[in-house]
């Protein structure tokens, strides 16, 4: 089963089928739909998992209805290195063009101070991906980093939210970090042009904007899900990342910053993957009714 620890999750109103098969086929390589569960007699009726890997990289997309709404706040961005990829830019360009079948561009695809070859699209279901060709002098990434965008009331808070962050999970890291300059209003001087960082030995990436840039924040269109191996791991993430008690369900928190969290047992994994149709629905009842998961409850309702 995935050993990743956290997880990205996007919620779709109908299409997250449609949109893993989409992003596998576009992405190719390492890239394929690793099991597909449906949960039934949830408040959206039967809400479909799909459990994807992009690159390496695990996903999960769920159709859950029009209660959210994606939008830039929390991106992907995909690292093209030449010193790993021969045709670096070739590749990025093809993805490219994928991706803006039906999207929108946000940044075109062009040279930049920090890049020979960057773009930023919303695809056509809302996901935003920032692809860029990447120095393959400087310290190697990952071909998939998730980006938060701080932004609104949060408009400069990323580095005290990874600070944050990095004070609350194990195996981390601090990896580059820029500040804006002077004269570059309306973003703050020393507020966060851009930082990467690790959690779990997975890196993420942060930045500031300036809020009357932007109508949008961070909300459940996207949250991230750490799995977790015992109930001790669980009550300590939920302690430490929840923030907005009326937001706590199902195993979903908010923290302090608006960011969206799913703690939850790892062996869940395996019974949405494993069981049978009684032993989902009994699992998805007793669930429905936590606000953090009790792995000890969890087994008892699959075990039946």
């Amino acid at each position: 089963m995935n050993k990743q620890k956290i997880v990205p999750n996007l919620w779709f109103d109908k299409e997250a089928k449609e949109a893993a098969e989409f992003y596998v086929s576009a992405f190719g390589g390492d890239s394929k739909i690793k099991f597909i569960s449906t949960i039934r007699g949830t408040p959206s009726g039967e809400v479909d998992n799909v459990y994807f890997r992009l690159l390496g990289h695990d996903f999960l997309a769920f159709s859950a209805g029009p209660n959210f709404k994606l939008n830039p706040s929390v991106s992907f961005m995909v690292n093209f290195d030449p010193s790993r990829l021969g045709d670096a830019r070739e590749a990025l360009d093809a993805l490219w063009e994928k991706l803006s079948e039906g999207g929108k561009v946000l940044m075109p695809l062009d040279k930049y101070p920090f890049s020979e070859r960057y773009g930023w699209i919303q695809d056509k279901y809302g996901v935003t991906w920032q692809l860029i060709l990447t120095d393959p002098e400087g310290e190697s990434r990952p071909d998939i980093v998730p980006s938060l965008m701080f932004v609104t009331e949060n408009g400069d808070k990323a580095e005290e939210a990874t600070d944050f962050y990095l004070s609350v999970f194990k195996n981390t890291k601090r990896g580059l970090i820029a500040r804006y300059p002077k004269c570059m209003e309306p973003n703050k001087e020393c507020a966060i042009m851009f930082t990467d960082f690790k959690l779990e030995d997975q890196w993420f990436a942060a930045i500031d904007a300036n809020a009357s840039q932007h109508k949008f924040a961070f909300n459940e269109a996207i949250s991230l899900m750490v799995s977790c191996d015992s109930q001790e791991e669980i009550d300590y993430y939920s302690g430490k990342l929840s923030a907005v008690p009326e937001a706590e369900q199902c195993g979903w928190l908010k923290d302090k910053y608006g960011v969206s969290w799913q703690i939850t047992p790892r062996r869940m994994d395996e019974m949405l993957a494993e069981g049978t149709r009684e032993q989902l629905d009994r699992v998805t009842q007793a669930f429905l009714e936590m606000k953090k998961f009790n792995i000890k409850a969890l087994e008892e309702a699959y075990k039946g």
